[in-house]
């Protein structure tokens, strides 16, 4: 053998060899780098990163988000993708290290949504409908109560902002009323904990004043989801509390890291508040009964004594005593307009939001930690609202099996003074509706260095006002005369779990929500109603606890089959106390407590404790078949102890069907993406019209006392042991289609509701003792349809535009009452609040104008004729609502705009009653020199008919009888509204900068809510307003504080 020609062989190949690595290190680089959440800035293992145009090249990255890549010379690029987040494209430029930010993607067919109990399904297999937002909908423009953030963003919903003012509450129903006399707002739902919702505001058409309803306690920074249940399907397994509907909220978490990172972000905003609408003032006439002479004497006896404007004209260079008379010795001065006092009056109201939170976990903890505080300074002086929160959750693997987690959400409210509202001198907004058009509110501010209300007036001995017989020096009230709030509230959970196989779990939960509060009611010496001063304190406590127990099952049976199974036990427990304690007159001024009362008045103390008990079990079934069919079941069985031992068990159950028909029939196509029907029935319970303790007969302590005797008294109400919980059921139809690849998406369902066995007081004979029973004899209907639509206008790397529009329309009838013609909810002056047999809840009924046959106003001497009988002039249902959201992104810059209408539905408004009766608004100026002549017709005593009204009188005599409360007609208008509710600008800056810096990501923005109102029938005032989110404030107007329009800015930081 040549061993020389087999040597040179081998090294011929050895050379080879080298030179081919050599062509191929060459050729080849190496990248390395981390992913992480855009959100929250974690890694994020199991990130597959692989060559564009080249997918077999690839890895994924690490626990710690880390990974290593050996790629071709000439890749231009490398693609990350990971579930539930937005795949992305990264241009390789040469670079060895590359960080990725993966943005969480709004998911389309396979979408997770948080259902009852707190279990993620996957919308597809739902058979009724569901609508969620995700956390960024609520943190977008940071509204004080996170329900006005679903203003125009959810169908299905009627929402009320009660008003402007600081800690003013909303009011929120699914598919209207489902209560005749009860609560008609759903069920708030805080991770599986159930969240109390009442307001206890004393606000009325008489005075008092809003609190904020419970879900405002709730963070909207730590928000993750927040799901609405809107029909009975969706919320059956809530048994006998899921007659409204239920809105389930799920906060944020922390995630895994096997590098123990520690994700930190701070959000702040900042907002100026003005009022959106101001009434139309008239700024020709002055104050005073006549318009020929003006005089002012002790602000209570003449012309000074008359709070309306009916006086001489302005600005014609006139001049008379008026209530300044002290800085002109007693003399006259110019006779001006002050066109802009009421508007100066308001203040520019400051909202400052900061929220700071921290994440993070080990590979087997995760938790997360959050810190927010919101301070507001309202509109109206001294008046303000302040919310701190602390919350924190944590979840910890003790083994692959066995699991533990916790959650805790602490808030605190305060305000040193919430406005007093509705009509009564206490509310210094009641002035703005009388008081002269010449009267200079700025001098009226400085009081502390004005005289003292001439002596003999009601107003003596406290600085003076432009008129001392009706009210006190605004400015004055609003230091002095002060609504005091302090709140706890603490909700909690405990929840351990254990997976015995992969297709059998156990979960047990107990969980809290507890809160107190503390309101402090005082009224200074000298205030118009309470000459001796008062104070009031109540205390509030609330407590509810629920222990669960839940038992998974999910298994594939068979090929293509697929069943799940959750059975489930919960018992809950609730105790309320309230103690209250009045001091009717203060003995020593300034000083508030319930010792110091005056000489010759008693003290009162009242107290009432409440509890009560409901044990469930319950169960939730599916059955699938190719993922592409789903037959849903559920039951609960309820045991209220509210409820009469032999009638306290009511079993709830429901069936819903899913069908994805592309995947079934096959047919998907480039037209037409997905389609799915649903169908749904359903039965569920209410108790939210029934109290404890309304069973049996018992007496009641009064307030007063036979000498130190102590007084019971029989209440007018007559209890029925009887008694059963209302119940609803209902079914709904359904279609979910997606067409062009999710471009075009329509979700349309019908809904069928009826409510019976609702219960109302009805009347019973005088012979018994009392004046009512309760008894389960109401019944009411709701039908309507729900309509979400989404365009995809344009979807390229850089630019996306997405609208959503969504549709609303429901007819509510009350089908029964058990024999009542009407029932009274509530109300003010001679103004009805109702519910009427054969009508939608919410009848407006009163005193109205008479007319002829042809529905003409009859006339007498010039001024229409009031009908002998009261009569129905409206009703607050809307017609329907509807609502578009714009999104459009380019690059780093974002806009998201929300506009959102009520059509249909009326109120009655006093500010216009008043101030046309009271000559102060701009209409009043019709015939203030001439006389006017109202429309309508007169009765012809000579050729026996009506013929037109030409008969001329006074402006102020027409006024004064055509707006006067005894005939509200007059003053009641269709309510419909076009809003533009809410704008956001935001621009992401470029991540470049922040290189070598600790920071990872920060957006600024601007901020807008309630700009403007675009559309409106309702003279005067924002239509969109009530006294407060109680079903008997509902439709009625006077003494709220204006709506406000929000501008600001944001600043948002990732570290």
């Amino acid at each position: 053998m040549n061993l020389k020609f087999l040597s040179m062989k081998k090294l011929t190949i050895f050379l080879a060899f080298l030179l081919f690595v050599g062509f191929t290190l060459q050729a080849q680089m190496q990248i390395s780098g981390t992913v992480t959440g855009a959100e929250d800035g974690l890694s994020i293992p199991g990130v597959s990163v692989v060559v564009k145009n080249n997918p077999t090249i690839g890895t994924t990255t690490d626990m710690d988000g880390k990974f290593n890549i050996t790629v071709p010379s000439e890749t231009e690029a490398l693609i990350f993708s990971f579930v539930g987040m937005k795949t992305q494209e990264a241009a390789i430029n040469g670079r060895t290290v590359i960080d990725v930010q993966l943005e969480a993607e709004v998911l389309e067919m396979d979408e997770v949504v948080v259902t009852a109990l707190g279990i993620s399904r996957e919308k597809k297999a739902l058979g009724y409908s569901v609508q969620d937002l995700s956390g960024d909908e609520f943190t977008k423009a940071r509204e004080a109560n996170v329900v006005n953030s679903l203003s125009g963003k959810v169908s299905g919903v009627n929402i009320t902002q009660s008003s402007g003012a600081v800690g003013a509450s909303t009011r929120i129903e699914l598919r209207g009323a489902s209560s005749i006399t009860g609560n008609t707002q759903p069920l708030f739902i805080v991770d599986g904990i159930p969240l109390d919702n009442t307001n206890y505001g004393t606000a009325t058409d008489g005075g008092g004043f809003d609190l904020p309803n419970g879900v405002a306690d709730v963070n909207a920074d730590d928000i993750a989801t927040l799901s609405v249940l809107k029909g009975p399907s969706a919320a059956a397994l809530y048994g006998v509390r899921a007659a409204n509907g239920v809105i389930v909220i799920t906060t944020k978490t922390g995630k895994a890291s096997k590098n123990k990172e520690i994700g930190v972000s701070f959000n702040s905003t900042t907002t100026f508040e003005k009022p959106l609408v101001l009434p139309s003032f008239q700024n020709s006439y002055g104050q005073g009964p006549n318009n020929d002479y003006f005089e002012w004497i002790d602000g209570t006896t003449g012309d000074g004594g008359v709070d309306e404007s009916w006086g001489p004209p302005l600005d014609i260079g006139l001049e008379f005593v008026q209530w300044d008379n002290y800085k002109y010795n007693g003399g006259a001065s110019p006779w001006v307009s002050q066109p802009d006092n009421v508007k100066d009056f308001y203040e520019t109201g400051i909202t400052t939001n900061n929220n700071l939170a921290l994440n993070g976990g080990t590979e087997k903890m995760a938790y997360r930690l959050s810190m927010g505080a919101m301070n507001q300074t309202g509109m109206v002086p001294n008046t303000d609202f302040d919310k701190y929160t602390i919350s924190g959750n944590a979840s910890y693997n003790f083994t692959d099996k066995l699991k533990a987690g916790f959650t805790v959400n602490y808030s605190k409210s305060i305000s040193g003074n919430l406005p007093t509202i509705g009509y009564t001198n206490e509310n210094p907004l009641q002035q703005t509706i009388w008081a002269g058009r010449n009267v200079d509110w700025s001098a009226l501010e400085d009081y502390k260095n004005l005289p003292l209300a001439p002596v003999g007036t009601p107003a003596e001995g406290t600085p003076l006002n432009w008129n001392t017989q009706f009210q006190n020096n605004p400015y004055w009230v609003l230091d002095n005369n002060l609504n005091k709030l302090d709140k706890d509230r603490l909700l909690g959970s405990l929840n351990l779990s254990y997976q015995f196989t992969d297709y059998l779990s156990v979960v047990g939960k107990t969980s809290i929500d507890s809160w107190s509060s503390l309101i402090k009611e005082q009224k200074a010496v000298g205030t118009n109603e309470f000459k001796d001063g008062y104070y009031r304190e109540t205390s509030r406590r609330y407590s509810e606890m629920n222990s669960d127990i839940l038992i998974m099952f999910n298994k594939e049976i068979a090929s293509d089959f697929n069943i799940s199974l959750n059975l489930g036990g919960n018992q809950m427990s609730r105790s309320y106390t309230r103690l209250q304690g009045e001091a009717p007159g203060i003995e020593l001024p300034g000083v508030y407590t319930l010792s110091n009362v005056k000489s010759g008045y008693s003290p009162t103390l009242t107290s009432f404790t409440e509890e009560s008990q409901i044990n469930s079990i319950y169960g939730q079934g599916q059955i699938s078949y190719k993922n592409a069919l789903f037959l849903d079941f559920t039951g609960r069985n309820d045991w209220a102890s509210v409820l009469p031992m032999d009638n306290n068990s009511f079993f709830y159950p429901s069936v819903n069907l899913g069908a994805v028909i592309t995947d079934l029939l096959g047919m998907q196509s480039s037209v037409l993406t997905f389609a799915k029907l649903r169908l749904g029935w359903s039965k569920v319970g209410g108790i939210g019209a029934l109290d404890p303790y309304q069973l049996e007969q018992a007496y009641q302590f009064r307030t007063d006392s036979w000498g130190s005797v102590s007084l019971l008294f029989n209440p007018d109400q007559l209890n029925n042991p009887n008694i059963k919980p209302e119940s609803k059921t209902a079914y709904e139809v359904g279609i979910d289609t997606r067409f062009f690849n999710n471009k075009l998406r329509l979700d349309v369902t019908y809904f069928n509701e009826t409510s019976s066995d609702l219960i109302v007081p009805v009347e019973v004979s005088a012979s018994t003792g009392y004046i009512t029973s309760l008894d389960n004899v109401g019944e009411m209907t709701n039908k309507g349809f729900e309509v979400q639509l989404g365009i995809t206008a344009v979807k390229t790397k850089d630019l996306l535009v997405d609208f959503d529009i969504n549709y609303y329309k429901n007819e509510n009838e009350v089908t029964s009452l058990g024999g009542l013609e009407a029932l009274v909810l509530g109300g003010q002056w001679n103004m009805d609040l109702q519910a009427r047999e054969g009508h939608p809840w919410g009848d407006i009924y009163g005193p109205a104008f008479d007319r002829d046959a042809d529905g003409n106003i009859i006339y007498e001497n010039g001024v229409p004729v009031k009908k002998a009988d009261y009569e129905v002039v409206g009703n607050i249902q809307p017609d329907w609502r509807g609502g578009i959201t714009m999104n459009i992104s380019y690059k780093g810059l974002s806009l998201s705009t929300t506009l959102d209408g009520k059509f249909g539905g009326d109120i009655y408004t006093m500010t216009t009653t008043w101030g046309r009766y009271s000559g102060v608004l701009e209409e009043t100026l019709l015939g203030r020199e001439s006389g006017l002549v109202g429309e309508g017709v007169m009765w012809d005593a000579e050729s026996g008919t009506y013929v037109p009204n030409n008969v001329v009188v006074s402006a102020k005599t027409f006024n004064q009888v055509a707006y006067d409360n005894a005939v509200i007609e007059s003053s009641v208008f269709d309510a419909s509204y076009v809003k533009w509710r809410q704008l956001v600008i935001s621009y992401e800056l470029p991540g470049k900068w922040f290189e070598g810096t600790p920071f990872k990501k920060a957006s600024i923005g601007f901020v807008g809510r309630n700009l403007a109102i675009l559309y409106k029938n309702v003279p005067h005032i924002d239509p969109e307003t009530s006294f407060s989110s109680n079903n008997s404030e509902q439709g009625q107007e006077f003494g709220q504080m204006p709506s406000a329009r929000s501008l600001g800015f944001n600043i948002n930081i990732n570290f």
